[in-house]
């Protein structure tokens, strides 16, 4: 040991450092990690921001670490709960008044939790390598998604403060369809095998997507499916002028590549057991969806020449479906029944009407999807409920009930109340019910999971862990009926569940990072919307309506490069470009619930040019960064203050700065 060193304890670790030493800097060399906010290579420490604040025992001393030296014979403890509640308060004080997002609203909103201005930026700059990378880093089935997705995200786009909500979904699209022309596409780094095996029944989105991430887990995953060909609801209920099958083959292609394997026309519960399943793989994930059609419950729906959404919708698809004749009425407002009406109309009818017991803002359908129904001449009965079925003369016959808007239900919208003598008949020659999907109760049995009130198989809704060991289950037949991107964001919590269960480990969920934000979409401050020029949304090109009859051509052709660009420069970039190092997020979701932080007024933007940092002054945490570095490069800095009138926006992160 030289003669000038100092020797010290740092929780129990016998180190020594020379005089002048700081315990911060002691500790980092010894391998242990001490929080702090206010510390800087470049400058002189001051211990303001109160973060790496440790104990001297036997002194009854909190000290700064960065600014105290060592001494002679010191014993020092980092972290207990005493320390911890002192970083507690210091954080939720900083917390208290910092503004901005930490990710954008639409990512938050967004089931799958899509980096969505990130692979919109690398459009917009020409990197659509960077893009597709991003995307399938939570969404496995961008080409599928960016036709399907109602986009929840872009309900929620900031840049509704402005004009319109950036085009996400087809942006999305375009990323997915940009990588499927490349001779060379992505694939996603593998880890090195595991040798454990992962049995998934069905290949629905939650099946495909679980598959995805197991794979680059290094496990080994065969999908059973009982039809003939995979994708589930996606190939066999959404029709071709909505999603090619070519889109459905490219996105499954990935997937072949990475080492997925498939077993088709193998029926869960009739051609293969659990038993059986468990004896040849380590774990199994139930993603069987639901596709059994409901029930109007009237007189006459078994009639000859009624049929079901799904039914229509799966015949169509695999070419088996006949001429529906010339008058089709359809019974129902969701996705399905809007697929079923347009579907009928380009197999030759000549009249489509569809029947719906509430308003057409009521309607689950995509908006977008109900105004191209619309556009192409089908007819929508609104308020009306059908009541009874019967043939006559030749024809069907249906009878429904005009409804008028009653009490509010559990759902938020007001209940239908039937109006008395307001019978009237529509004559069809085809009738489709369309009024939802339930979960075929035989699965919970083959399953042994038990079952809820509506067949749901029941398993951990936060892990998606059954009762039995190496059995998971979700998607539709956990949730009930819902979307394609809620059903992926099922299928990337079941794997990350499976993998910790084939590793040993606990099973739990991954833990979500603290998150700060503006608040709602309209709610950021004026400075922030004001970055950005009034631009309107570049329409996605579609077919004319002169071509889509009779044909099943994708309607929607999807951005050009050029309007891609346009479109993704839009977008105003909420999410923090500092999300990925961010020593305050990373604190805070360390020592805090997770919370968004209070909204606050936006005094400005500043900037310090000609150095190593940078300011945005609304995500100020008091750590005095920014007033030792004037202080200290005196001469060498330009301060530019940017006021509320300013539309330059938040600036970049700098280099070796962490906000």
């Amino acid at each position: 040991m030289p003669m000038n060193s100092i020797s010290l304890t740092i929780n129990q670790q016998a180190m020594t450092a020379a005089p002048g030493t700081s315990i911060l800097e002691v500790a980092t060399a010894g391998g242990i990690t001490i929080p702090t906010l206010c510390f800087h290579k470049s400058l002189g420490e001051t211990g303001s921001c109160w973060m790496c604040i440790v104990e001297i025992k036997g002194r009854n001393r909190f000290v700064p670490a960065c600014d105290t030296p060592v001494s002679e014979g010191m014993v020092i403890e980092t972290e207990n709960d005493m320390l911890n509640a002192m970083r507690r308060q210091t954080l939720e004080r900083i917390i208290e008044e910092h503004s901005g997002d930490c990710m954008g609203p639409c990512e938050v909103t967004c089931p799958a939790g899509c980096d969505i201005p990130g692979f919109v930026a690398a459009i917009a700059t020409h990197n659509d390598a960077r893009a597709i990378e991003l995307i399938k880093q939570t969404i496995p089935l961008p080409g599928i998604l960016g036709r399907v997705c109602p986009a929840p995200c872009e309900d929620e786009c900031r840049r509704h403060g402005v004009d319109q909500p950036v085009s996400i979904c087809a942006l999305k699209r375009y990323a997915a369809d940009k990588d499927s022309e490349q001779a060379h596409r992505f694939v996603p780094e593998i880890s090195p095998k595991t040798g454990k095996k992962v049995t998934i029944v069905g290949s629905g989105p939650a099946g495909l997507t679980a598959a995805w991430f197991l794979l680059c887990n290094g496990h080994e995953v065969t999908i059973i499916e009982a039809s003939a060909q995979a994708g589930g609801m996606m190939r066999y209920g959404i029709p071709r002028f909505r999603l090619p099958e070519s889109v459905i083959e490219s996105d499954i292609t990935t997937l072949i590549a990475m080492g997925l394997k498939f077993q088709f026309n193998t029926t869960f519960g009739k051609n293969v057991t659990l038993e059986t399943l468990h004896r040849t793989c380590d774990a199994v994930f139930l993603a069987i969806g639901a596709q059994k059609a409901a029930t109007m419950n009237i007189a006459g729906e078994d009639e000859y020449g009624v049929t079901t959404g799904i039914e229509f919708l799966r015949k169509a698809a695999s070419g088996d479906q006949p001429h529906p004749g010339s008058q089709v009425v359809v019974t129902g407002g969701g996705n399905t029944a809007i697929d079923a009406a347009r579907t009928a109309l380009r197999l030759g009818a000549s009249t489509v009407t569809i029947l719906y017991r509430r308003s057409r803002k009521e309607m689950p359908a995509n908006a977008s999807e109900i105004q191209e129904a619309l556009a192409e001449g089908i007819i929508l009965t609104e308020w009306a409920a059908p009541t009874a079925i019967r043939p006559m003369n030749g024809v069907l016959e249906i009878t429904a009930i005009t409804m008028r808007p009653g009490a509010v239900d559990a759902s938020g919208r007001r209940t239908p109340v039937p109006v008395e003598g307001s019978e009237f008949t529509i004559t069809a020659n085809t009738i489709i019910s369309a009024i939802g999907q339930q979960i075929d109760h035989s699965v919970a049995h083959a399953a042994g999971t038990g079952a809820g009130k509506y067949g749901e198989l029941l398993v951990n809704s936060e892990t998606l862990q059954s009762a039995t060991p190496g059995l998971f289950a979700g998607g539709d037949c956990v949730t009930g009926t819902d979307t394609a991107i809620r059903a992926v964001e099922q299928g990337k919590r079941a794997a990350f569940a499976i993998d910790l269960f084939l590793q040993g480990e606990m099973v739990a969920v991954p833990k979500v990072p603290f998150n700060s934000s503006y608040g709602a979409r309209d709610e950021a401050p004026q400075p922030f919307y004001q970055r950005k020029q009034p631009a309107p949304r570049v329409a996605v090109p579609e077919l004319p309506l002169s071509e889509r009859t009779g044909s099943f051509s994708e309607v929607v052709t999807g951005y050009t490069e050029a309007l891609a660009r346009e479109e993704a420069a839009r977008c105003l970039q909420c999410q923090c470009n500092a999300i990925n190092d961010c020593r305050l997020r990373e604190l805070a979701s360390r020592y805090l619930p997770v919370q968004a932080a209070q909204k606050h007024q936006h005094p400005g933007f500043y900037k310090a040019e000609n150095a190593d940092i940078s300011m945005e002054r609304e995500k100020c945490v008091d750590c005095g960064i920014c007033v030792r570095m004037i202080e200290e490069r005196s001469g060498e800095v330009d301060l530019v203050v940017m006021t509320e009138s300013c539309p330059t926006g938040a600036l970049s992160a700098p280099a070796g700065l962490q906000r």
